[in-house]
């Protein structure tokens, strides 16, 4: 089995380059280096099933291969990425998940999009479900992001009912483990490195809004079992426990030993306040639930931090 991987060089897309390529898989792996980094896959360079492209997938793409698998990882995926990246973020979600899809058409392929828990926005229910269609402001500077995976989900699904095209649809909640940059300004890199070189944690708001936290092996696991579906449509994937962000402060906190102060920062515009997933149809159709709980998962990641600071 060929399976094309776009932002393969990204977190969770080198994990799915591992996984698939231990399980006898030949990868093609395209990535702009914009946020992913060749480091993540510099071990499997030289394997004979594997091949690295680099390339901007919001441009046409030509794969002369016949490919059985498309899973489409690439786009920035922090606020701090796509903030500072916001049009290639638009043509990434758009243009470049228009290219792949039309190499998933011409191939027969397997299509399985990386959505985000982002289309539900702040949220209004609680916890959310795939039903619920979210409260996004069009105007806000998240929404280059928001907006842009609501049209990818929209633009996969039509390919589906149009052109029969086989698809999955991933809503994939916060995700945490080793490759993650630790200066994307996402919350457990951020954290975690604040912990470790005795910086001051900082914190946006209050600190009482809340997350939910799944760890990679987990939403590997998930996406592999999903790929296996025949489900079209949005699912949830993510780790159903909910948690304060000065609760995860806390827990750092023990598993470093440090006693770091912490440093209040304005909210951000538009940062949602609760965020939990809903995974009943995960368990369904899936049969998972994610295994690694918050505490181990930290301390994995942590000893991951501490070899490349």
């Amino acid at each position: 089995m060929r399976i094309l991987i776009s932002g393969g060089a990204g977190f969770i897309g080198s994990h799915l380059c591992d996984y698939f390529i231990n399980h006898n898989c030949s990868i093609i792996c395209l990535d702009n280096l914009i946020t992913g980094q060749k480091e993540n896959i510099r071990h499997l360079l030289k394997n004979k099933k594997f091949k690295f492209i680099q390339a901007d997938i919001s441009e046409p793409i030509k794969i002369n291969e016949k490919i059985d698998r498309i899973l489409h990882f690439a786009s920035p995926a922090s606020p701090k990425d796509y903030l500072k990246y916001p049009i290639e973020t638009l043509k990434t979600n758009s243009f470049g998940t228009y290219n792949l899809l039309e190499l998933a058409l011409k191939n027969k392929a397997v299509f399985l999009l990386a959505s985000s828990s982002e289309v539900y926005g702040d949220p209004t229910e609680h916890p959310q479900t795939e039903k619920y269609f979210g409260n996004i402001n069009t105007a806000s500077p998240r929404a280059v992001y928001d907006e842009s995976k609501r049209f990818a989900e929209t633009l996969t699904y039509s390919y589906h009912t149009k052109y029969k095209v086989s698809v999955r649809i991933a809503r994939i909640f916060n995700t945490y483990g080793p490759r993650m940059r630790i200066d994307d300004g996402r919350i457990i890199p951020n954290l975690i490195n604040q912990a470790l070189t005795n910086q001051p944690f900082t914190i946006y708001g209050k600190g009482n809004q809340t997350r939910s936290f799944c760890y990679i092996s987990d939403m590997v696991q998930a996406i592999a079992k999903l790929l296996e579906t025949d489900y079209p449509k949005p699912i949830n994937l993510g780790n159903p426990n909910e948690i304060t962000i000065l609760h995860l402060i806390k827990l750092i906190s023990e598993i470093t030993g440090t006693e770091s102060k912490i440093k209040y920062l304005p909210l951000p515009e538009d940062d949602p306040k609760r965020r939990k997933p809903d995974i009943t149809l995960a368990k369904k159709y899936l049969h998972w639930s994610p295994k690694i709980n918050l505490e181990k998962g930290l301390k994995l990641t942590i000893d991951w931090v501490k070899t490349i600071i």
